[in-house]
C-alpha cells in the first residue's frame, strides 16, 4: 500500500513536527513526511527536519502582498511536491477559505485544549484562571473558522494545583506527541473519515473509564443495577 505523502506546515520549534517524524520514520509506516515548510526564516524546527534527512522549505509570509498571494505559493510547492496531506504543526498563520478548501479532509491541526472550548491563544492561562479540574489536546480536520472542525483525537489531561502555565503545557504537550501521531497513522490507514460533520474510525478501543480530578480513592456507594 502506498504510504500518504505528508507536508508538515511550521514557524517555531518543530516538537509536533518531530513526533509526527519519528512515528514516520519506519518504512512500514502507512504515511511518510515527504517535506516540512515553515513561513519563518530560521525556524527551528527546520533544523529537525534537516537532520531526519527530510526535505525543507521556507516561504516567508512577509514577502507576499497578503494571505491569498502566499497561500497560492504555498500550493504550488506543496503541489510540486506531489503532496498529498497536510499536518500543522505549530503554523502560525490563520489560512483563508479558498486555501482549506483546497486541502479539504486533507488538513489537520492540533490545538492545546479539549476542543471546542478554549479556542484561540492564551489556552492555558485561561485554563487556570477559570480553575478547570481537566484540560487537554485536540487533533482536529481544519474548517475556516479558527481552531474548527471534525476532531479525530483528543487527550484528557488533569490540572495540578500548583500549575501555572509553563508546567501545564508542558504536560499537555507530552499528550500532544501522543495523539498527532496517532491521528495521522489512522487516516494514513483509511481508518478515519468525516461523515456529516463527526470523524467515523474503524476498529480503535474505546474506553469506558472515568477520570476523577481530584481523586483521593473514594468510592460512592451507587445503587446496585435492577
Amino acid at each position: 500500500m502506498p504510504r500518504l505523502k505528508t507536508a508538515v506546515l511550521i514557524s517555531g520549534r518543530g516538537t509536533n513536527m518531530q513526533a509526527l517524524i519519528d512515528d514516520c520514520s519506519p518504512k512500514d509506516a502507512p504515511a511518510e513526511i515527504a517535506l516540512v515548510v515553515s513561513n519563518v526564516p530560521g525556524a527551528a524546527g527546520l533544523e529537525r527536519a534537516a537532520a531526519a534527512g527530510i526535505p525543507t522549505l521556507t516561504i516567508n509570509h512577509r514577502d507576499y502582498d497578503g494571505r491569498e498571494p502566499f497561500e497560492a505559493a504555498l500550493i504550488n510547492r506543496l503541489t510540486d511536491a506531489g503532496i498529498e496531506f497536510v499536518c500543522l504543526a505549530g503554523f502560525m498563520r490563520l489560512l483563508t477559505e479558498k486555501f482549506v478548501g483546497h486541502w479539504l479532509n486533507r488538513l489537520i491541526n492540533i490545538h492545546p485544549s479539549l476542543l471546542p472550548a478554549y479556542k484561540g491563544l492564551d489556552t492555558h492561562q485561561r485554563v487556570l484562571d477559570d480553575g478547570v479540574r481537566f484540560t487537554g489536546c485536540t487533533v482536529h480536520f481544519v474548517r475556516p473558522a479558527m481552531d474548527d472542525g471534525p476532531i479525530i483525537v483528543q487527550a484528557a489531561v488533569p490540572v495540578h494545583e500548583d500549575d501555572d502555565a509553563e508546567t501545564l503545557a508542558a504536560r499537555v504537550l507530552t499528550a500532544e506527541h501522543r495523539c498527532y501521531p496517532l491521528a495521522l497513522r489512522l487516516i494514513a490507514e483509511g481508518r478515519a473519515h468525516v461523515e456529516g460533520g463527526r470523524v467515523r474510525i474503524e476498529g480503535t478501543h474505546l474506553t469506558d473509564r472515568i477520570y476523577l480530578n481530584p481523586d483521593d480513592g473514594w468510592t460512592p456507594h451507587l445503587p446496585k443495577p435492577s
